[in-house]
């Protein structure tokens, strides 16, 4: 028997950790994954504050060696614009005549070096290559990282845009070299994206293909890959890159500079001009972008920004008009997306789109989405945090390269049951665990509280029969909800776990035809020991488990019972016989009783004696419902 060979670069089991960087143009990102055991799942690493973005900018002080990098050097870019060094992945291995279309977008001086390559000029007159500035924050991620694992960290893939030429790629293994890190790895930034999601570990044996769509918060490009997977396990699976597209000045910035005109306008007629007054201008992008951030969560959202003199702007944005505002910036990526696609369908021979991965911050824009979907004709991955997916699978492929074991990642069954929280706090499981993928489930409910106009589903992953021993994997809310009587909206939820693992959980209620919808990887952050734990404690707790859901399904349907009776009781309760009165309230005490006594203490009462006391309310209340139907009927005919 033959044994697999490594793939190149890999490092021996049990030696120091690979880390995964996402070196970005505006925010960089630091990863690990298989350590310090091999099942760890990917994780991103956060500093001492527990951020896990660094920003890319580096400070330079006047007469001194030492920078200041990231959150503090974006802090002091608008007061030393000339010192401050932001977006030089730019000019990463390029000749100053080849980025000067870039050039009038960066706040500092930018000079020609040897070999005609672009420098970073600074006020005192050093020259300072864009190499030697990633480095400084490959640094501080690498000093992030060893901090957070407790050993140090010498080794690293690094992403690159799908885009980068030779001289780009040498550049940033360059730039990792000038900061004490061995870059074992260059891998694009698509190809690591689709890693995060398992794409290839879990893909069918044959090629497939995938579009990745990237926008971020100055530039946007979207790459069509094609899976091969190897035959053996020997052989890797391998992405290629089919053809690549995007436009290096679009991004989120730019969405935030057409609300901030908007904003700025108003402040103009308030007698506030900001185009000679940089704070001002400031102010304003500031104030778009938390308008932005909100109206991805909400339908409208308010901009103050004090104007000074005591006079402050304030101005609600609703969603549609920052749609409308940004639609055609939105419409100028589909334009390369025809283009990606176009150019990949000449060597794709006819294979059609398997999935579209949303990476970058500004896809978390609610428009953005849908033309998404709309444009490719699939639903977008976005269960990962799109800021963090490029380094989760850079990590992904250092635990690769470390000969990891991924674990959990592996799997193609269902691991966990999966399903919702119902009133009560129970757990009503919709895909059972073991279900092989794609595997899809549907349920109906309905509201517990008169005149609901809102509905939060909790996603749960687990074995246990309450929620609060399960997993919870998001949350979404069905807001605009008519107002009805409790029992009678028709929500239906629905899960999808895909072939990729991906879930999607949809609701709607089908009355208004109100939508929401959640997307998570529902065993993403499981090792196989905690599946088998969690597997164990479903049985070890089984019996009292059912026991707690029944109860709390009685009292949920017990309460509602309780409900509709009350609804009629004043008016039509006099009108019964005195015997069928006194059983009907003789139920209705006995009920009441044992519901207070359950929602004190769940052990307190006998579940079949509730079950036989709700039984009871519902043969009683039987004269009750028809003296109220015979009573609508009369009101009808008159």
């Amino acid at each position: 028997m033959t044994t697999p060979s490594k793939p190149a670069g890999a490092a021996e089991p049990g030696a120091d950790p690979i880390v995964g960087i996402d070196l970005g143009t505006t925010y960089s990102l630091v990863a690990v994954a298989g350590w310090p055991t091999p099942t760890e799942p990917p994780r991103v690493l956060t500093d001492d504050q527990g951020r896990a973005l660094l920003p890319s900018i580096v400070r330079y002080l006047p007469g001194r060696r030492e920078v200041e990098i990231g959150w503090p050097a974006r802090a002091a870019a608008q007061e030393h614009p000339a010192w401050t060094i932001a977006s030089v992945k730019r000019l990463m291995g390029r000749a100053r005549a080849d980025a000067e279309a870039d050039l009038k977008y960066l706040p500092y001086a930018v000079v020609e070096g040897p070999n005609q390559t672009a420098r970073v000029h600074l006020p005192d007159g050093r020259a300072v290559s864009p190499q030697e500035v990633s480095a400084h924050v490959l640094a501080e991620l690498r000093r992030r990282a060893s901090a957070a694992l407790g050993v140090e960290v010498r080794r690293a893939v690094v992403t690159v845009p799908a885009y980068f030429d030779d001289a780009q790629r040498q550049a940033t293994r360059d730039a990792g070299r000038l900061a004490g890190l061995d870059v074992l790895r260059i891998v694009n930034e698509p190809t690591a994206a689709a890693l995060a999601y398992g794409l290839g570990l879990r893909a069918e044996r044959s090629a497939r293909l995938f579009a990745v769509y990237d926008l971020g918060g100055g530039t946007f490009d979207v790459s069509v890959l094609r899976l091969t997977p190897g035959q053996d396990a020997a052989s890797p699976d391998a992405f290629e890159v089919l053809s690549t597209a995007g436009d290096t000045h679009l991004g989120g910035d730019d969405f935030d500079h057409a609300l901030a005109e908007v904003l700025g306008n108003q402040a103009r007629a308030q007698g506030c001009d900001a185009t000679g007054d940089p704070r001002l201008r400031r102010a304003l992008l500031e104030a778009a972008e938390r308008v932005k951030i909100e109206l991805s969560k909400a339908e409208s959202a308010t901009a103050r920004v004090d104007l000074g003199q005591g006079r402050t702007l304030e101005r609600t944005v609703e969603r549609a008009e920052f749609e409308a505002l940004i639609a055609p910036l939105v419409d100028r990526t589909f334009a390369a997306c025809r283009r990606a696609m176009r150019d990949a369908s000449r060597r794709a021979e006819g294979a059609p789109l398997s999935a579209v991965v949303m990476v970058g911050g500004s896809t978390r824009v609610p428009l953005v989405r849908q033309r998404a979907a709309e444009f490719f004709g699939l639903e977008p991955y976005t269960a990962l945090d799109p800021d963090r997916v490029v380094a989760l699978g850079a990590a992904v492929q250092g635990s690769i390269l470390s000969g990891a074991n991924r674990g959990s990642l592996l799997l193609d069954v269902v691991p966990l049951s999966l399903g919702v929280e119902t009133v009560g706090g129970a757990m009503a499981k919709l895909i059972m665990r073991g279900s092989p993928a794609p595997a899809r489930a549907t349920e109906r409910f309905s509201t517990s509280v008169d005149g609901q106009t809102a509905v939060r589903l909790n996603v749960l992953q687990g074995e246990r029969e309450m929620a609060a021993d399960c997993r919870s994997l998001g949350t979404f809310t069905l807001a605009g909800i008519p107002p009805m009587p409790a029992g009678v909206p028709r929500l239906v939820v629905e899960l999808l776990v895909d072939a990729n693992g991906v879930l999607s959980v949809s609701a709607v209620e089908e009355r208004s035809g109100k939508r929401a919808s959640l997307q998570v990887v529902p065993n993403h952050g499981l090792t196989r020991e905690e599946v088998e734990r969690i597997e164990r404690e479903s049985f070890e707790h089984a019996r009292e488990d059912m026991t707690r859901h029944r109860v709390a399904d009685l009292i949920a349907n017990g309460k509602l019972d309780l409900h509709w009776v009350s609804r009629q009781y004043d008016r039509h309760a006099p009108g019964l016989l005195p015997e069928r009165r006194a059983r009907l309230d003789a139920s209705i005490a006995r009920l009441r009783e044992l519901l207070d006594a359950a929602q004190r203490d769940w052990r307190s009462v006998d579940a079949e004696a509730l079950h036989q006391a709700k039984e009871s309310l519902d043969r009683a209340s039987v004269p009750l419902h028809e003296a109220a139907i015979a009573a609508s009927l009369r009101d009808e005919r008159a």
